[in-house]
C-alpha cells in the first residue's frame, strides 16, 4: 500500500472557508486513496474527502496544511492537494 504526506501554506485570504473547502474536497474525492488533512503535525487527522469535516477545520490564513494519504493513487492525490493550495485554489476554478 502506497503512503505519501506533505505540507503547503495556506495562504487564501480568508483561509479554508467553504469556497476553498469545496473545491478541496471535490479534488480529494477524485481519488481513490484515503486521504486526510491536519492542521497540525500532530493531528488531529480528518477525512478530506468530507465537506463537513473540512470546513468545521476552520484554517485561517497562514495555516500549513498538512495531507497524508494511503492507497495506490496516494502519491498522485497529495501532489494535486498541495498544488490547489499553492494556485490558491485556483487550478478548478469554474468560469475561469
Amino acid at each position: 500500500m502506497t503512503k505519501a504526506n506533505a505540507s503547503v501554506l495556506l495562504f487564501h485570504e480568508v483561509g479554508l472557508h467553504a469556497r476553498p473547502s469545496v473545491k478541496l474536497t471535490k479534488v480529494a474525492k477524485g481519488f481513490g486513496a484515503r486521504i486526510e488533512l491536519a492542521t497540525n503535525a500532530d493531528g488531529p487527522w480528518i477525512d478530506a474527502k468530507s465537506i463537513v469535516r473540512v470546513m468545521a477545520a476552520k484554517a485561517p490564513k497562514d495555516t500549513v496544511l498538512h495531507f497524508r494519504a494511503e492507497g495506490g493513487d496516494a502519491e498522485a492525490a497529495v501532489a494535486a492537494l498541495v498544488r490547489l493550495v499553492e494556485s490558491d485554489f485556483a487550478e478548478v476554478e469554474e468560469g475561469a
